[in-house]
Parts: structure tokens; sequence; C-alpha cells
């Protein structure tokens, strides 16, 4: 498995939380989000959330949405006009210069927020929906046991798509979600898993970008905020 693609530079963000401006993004080839850019979905963060990404000079933007990002789920079609040309995934694909990527904002169920699924077989079907051999999942949320443990120690990550991944088998799994773990890169199983949360437990965006580089050898991490 893997891209046929020359070396490109990928920058990971997640969770800015509408304090994008505070997060000093790299320059690069690919630059994604991996949702909660905004507080509570209004469509004025949204679109200054859009106004911010779609002025870096990467040439390819990905993003997916998280649970802070209400219009996205209440209002795909208005949250897709605001982003304009950036790649929004919601439980679908994109090739991006052969890389082959997948992304959805669904989680297992976390009080009133958006994109909630109940624990099992909802998401397990959801997850199904993913196909094997892709490169680079991204997912707002974490599988469980992976970068998913609160304060509390309580793992919350989610165990379909935990399941999922043994057939999926991306080379890269990025997420956010989970702010405890934000910026930590860890061996999964297959893949290079990130949590590139921006922001720390207490909202605070002290958190650097996760920057991948990627050519026919696969993956390399180049820098990991810790």
């Amino acid at each position: 498995m893997g891209a046929d693609l020359g070396a490109m530079r990928i920058v990971f963000i997640s969770d800015t939380h509408t304090l994008h401006d505070a997060v000093e993004v790299p320059e690069g080839d690919v630059l994604v989000h991996a949702g909660d850019f905004s507080s509570r979905g209004l469509t004025h963060e949204v679109t200054a959330f859009a106004e911010w990404f779609r002025r870096h000079g990467h040439p390819h933007k990905i993003v997916v949405a998280g649970n802070h990002d209400f219009l996205c789920e209440r209002e795909p079609e208005k949250a897709r006009e605001i982003l304009g040309d950036v790649t929004y995934l919601d439980t679908e694909g994109v090739v991006v210069e052969g890389l082959k990527v997948w992304g959805s904002p669904w989680q297992p169920w976390f009080h009133d927020w958006a994109f909630n699924l109940p624990r099992g077989e909802e998401l397990a079907e959801h997850w199904a929906l993913a196909p094997s051999g892709v490169d680079m999942l991204v997912t707002h949320s974490p599988p469980m046991g992976c970068l998913d443990r609160t304060v509390r120690g309580e793992h919350v990550g989610c165990a379909d798509l935990e399941a999922a991944l043994l057939r999926i088998q991306p080379r890269v799994h990025v997420f956010g979600h989970i702010h405890e773990a934000a910026g930590t890169v860890v061996r999964h199983d297959e893949s290079l898993a990130i949590n590139a949360s921006n922001c720390d437990v207490r909202y605070r965006p002290v958190n650097p970008a996760v920057c991948v580089d990627w050519d026919v050898d696969g993956p390399r991490l180049v820098e990991s905020g810790r």
C-alpha cells in the first residue's frame, strides 16, 4: 500500500476553536485541519475560519468538522459554500497528488454536541463506509486506546473506529478532539497516529502544527510539537 507520488510536505492542525490566528502554520503542500475550528459552529465563526484557512499558500487544503462545528451538521450546504474551494470531507474521499484521503467528522455520542452517533452498531456501520487502502485517514475522533485518554484517566475514543482500522490500514491517521494528547505522534498498528490538536486541555492554542514529509517511501515525521 502507498501512494504513487512525489515528495510533499503535509501540515496537520486541529482543534483551533476560533483561535486560529494564534497558530503558526508552516509552509507545505497540503494543509489538513481535523475539526473543531469553531467554538459553537456559528456562521461568523465558520466564515472567519474559512477566510483564514484559505489565505495560506498550501496548494491543497483539507478539512473535516468536529463536535463544535454545528453549522456543518445542521446546514451542510451553507457550510460548504462558506468554506469555498477548500476540500471539505464529510464521510467521503479525495485523491491529492496521488494520495488517497478519506475523512469523517462523526464520533461516539458526546453530550449534546455535533456529529454524534451511538456506540455500537451505528458507528460500526458508519466506519464500514471507509474504503480499504486509504493512505491518509482524517477523523475528528481518535480510536479507542490511542491518544484518547482524558484528565480523568478515561479512554474515550471510538472502539468501532479502532476495529475498522484493521481493515482500512491507513499509513497516516490524523485526528484531534482529546486535547490532553495534543501534539502527540505515535505508531498505532500499521499507522502513524497523530493527535493534531492545537489547543490544550485549557483551550490555550499552545501546541504547534505537526508536519510529515511523504514520498515514495511513505510518511516521515518532521516535527511533532513535543
